[in-house]
């Protein structure tokens, strides 16, 4: 239960640090959200239902027998969590800011007026987060294991909330458009946002090899502040 909660955690934390960052930085750069309430929303269903639901699911495994017991000091949040967390979240609010600020020019988005262009840039932007989330649910499976597939078939619930994932996007996106303020896009562009969103399979395996230290980062910082106050004082 402990490390399931772990895995939920994690997925929750990298969600909400890139949507945040990623409206935040665009409404004081342009004046503009590429996320919306009612997609925020979507997203936020996904996190806090479905995906709560998938990664509670996971069944126990011998790898757990391995591991130290936890004290009752022991921060929630981990090390290994923070560092997953922030390669995903970094990767996640630089594409899609890019995709933001440049997107404009990019040949696939150049159809009819500029208000649909605008709108199919969002659209594009809204697509190729939420199935960053969808490949990043795998990777949140197993914080600290290279081999995120490891005993995937065996949760049957997992793989049935992700394929309704996105059997439901693709509904929104394709019949939806009016509700959530998106438009339909090409096979293009559906083909992008599937690459922006595999694409954190690699990276998820590239940041595992970077260390971490085993000092928790609550006492690093604790530790930081102690001598920045020690230094200032005298």
């Amino acid at each position: 239960v402990y490390a399931n909660i772990q895995k939920f955690i994690q997925f929750q934390l990298t969600v909400n640090v890139a949507a945040l960052v990623i409206n935040v930085v665009a409404a004081v750069s342009s004046g503009n959200i590429p996320l919306n309430a009612v997609q925020l929303l979507w997203v936020n269903l996904i996190m806090d239902t479905l995906g709560a639901l998938a990664l509670a699911t996971e069944p126990p495994t011998d790898q757990l027998m391995r591991r130290t017991p936890v004290g009752r000091r022991e921060p929630l949040v981990t090390n290994i969590m923070w560092r997953n967390l922030l390669v995903q979240a970094l990767y996640q609010v630089a594409i899609l800011l890019i995709l933001n600020f440049t997107g404009s020019d990019f040949s696939l988005l150049k159809h009819g007026s500029v208000e649909h262009q605008n709108k199919l840039k969002n659209t594009l932007i809204f697509n190729a987060f939420v199935l960053c989330q969808v490949f990043n649910e795998f990777n949140a499976r197993k914080p600290d294991e290279m081999n995120v597939f490891k005993g995937i078939l065996k949760n049957h619930l997992f793989i049935g909330i992700v394929g309704m994932t996105v059997l439901l996007q693709i509904v929104i996106i394709l019949f939806l458009g009016k509700f959530t303020n998106t438009v339909r896009l090409s096979w293009q562009l559906w083909l992008l946002s599937v690459c922006i969103g595999l694409f954190s399979w690699p990276l998820a395996v590239c940041g595992k090899l970077i260390p971490v230290p085993k000092t928790p980062m609550s006492k690093l910082f604790s530790r930081s502040f102690q001598r920045c106050r020690t230094v200032c004082n005298s």
